[in-house]
């Protein structure tokens, strides 16, 4: 596995908002991904969150048009809570470190995993935000992208706006049925050039949370499989926002209180 972040990988990433890491699985880790992946969708049978009975498409608050989002991509989260092989791989502190390197934070947590998995002939994924969906608020957060099949600009690659993290914010647009709805939102980035992150299976990328991305429609008859996870810098407060949080976790929570619990945000690395 390829987890050394170099100066110059650091320098790209906080000025874009986004980087590319080629080759960063071998080709036997990318077999090990794409079985436990594999392994731990058939475990979950559609259900989208552990402990919640919704199926993957339906709406969870997350998705505001089920319909449509049903046809965008597969999305399961936090595997790592049913499978032990997704938890191995998740929990790997070597990408903890990458991550922390490039947010420029001490430590991280996982904030959820999830599974992308783009349908034949899906739909696009439209502009949006990930950090103001989630129960804390930071500029830091990001996420790790990984391709488990090639991501071309003909199957639903990912698109970014480069540098747009620093000027958005935590306000919620959501993810719609229109590409350029963000930007009733952004209206500064209507104008702006975006760039295609086209990737080979077992290469990824990491995003902050507040870069402005999205994905190409399947134009292709085969799935195209991705195998993310979102991280919070360790430290973090809880915003009154739910997301995955379960009814439970949510009413023991006030406003300010640290989310520090290891059976929900477990701690992959901190610095020595």
């Amino acid at each position: 596995m390829n987890t050394e972040i170099t100066p110059s990988q650091i320098e790209f990433y906080q000025k874009n908002g986004y980087i590319i890491i080629e080759d960063f699985l071998n080709k036997d880790e990318l077999e090990k991904w794409r079985e436990a992946v594999t392994g731990a969708l058939q475990e979950r049978n559609g259900q989208k969150i552990p402990g919640k009975m919704g199926k993957t498409g339906e709406d969870d608050g997350i998705n505001k048009d089920s319909e449509y989002m049903a046809k965008v991509f597969d999305q399961l989260i936090n595997l790592w809570q049913t499978n032990e092989k997704i938890k191995e791989i998740m929990f790997n502190p070597g990408i903890g470190e990458m991550a922390a390197k490039l947010a420029g934070v001490d430590g991280i947590r996982i904030w959820h995993d999830q599974a992308l998995i783009k349908r034949p002939w899906g739909n696009p994924t439209s502009w949006h935000l990930d950090t103001p969906f989630w129960s804390f608020s930071d500029r830091r957060a990001l996420s790790i992208w990984v391709a488990l099949d090639d991501a071309t600009l003909e199957n639903g690659c990912l698109f970014f706006i480069p540098g747009s993290h620093q000027k958005t914010g935590f306000e919620n647009p959501g993810i719609g049925k229109n590409m350029d709805s963000i930007f009733n939102f952004y209206p500064a980035f209507k104008s702006a050039p975006s760039v295609a992150a086209p990737m080979k299976a077992g290469s990824c990328s990491f995003h902050n949370g507040l870069t402005i991305h999205g994905a190409h429609a399947n134009m292709t008859p085969g799935s195209r499989r991705a195998m993310t996870c979102a991280y919070m810098p360790d430290g973090n407060t809880f915003n009154g926002v739910q997301n995955i949080l379960s009814d439970e976790q949510v009413k023991a929570l006030k406003i300010g209180d640290l989310l520090s619990d290891e059976s929900q945000t477990p701690l992959i690395y901190k610095k020595q």
